[in-house]
């Protein structure tokens, strides 16, 4: 899970398991497997890191190289 926020400033918690699409529009939309969509304040760039380290937390074996 991770922490992003809203555009009125609401913290939320998505599963990062669940984000299928993360697009710029310009605003920051995520759309889940489920088709739900959510627009928040983080970049995309932010919303991709966050994911990673959510992976990498979850499953150490996961590695970028050096």
């Amino acid at each position: 899970m991770i922490e992003l926020t809203k555009l009125q400033d609401q913290k939320i918690i998505v599963n990062a398991e669940l984000i299928e699409f993360v697009e710029a529009t310009p605003d920051t939309m995520i759309t889940t497997t489920s088709g739900k969509k959510m627009i928040v304040k983080e970049t995309v760039e932010d919303v991709v890191r966050k994911v990673i380290e959510y992976r990498r937390k979850c499953r150490p074996e996961i590695r970028t190289p050096e």
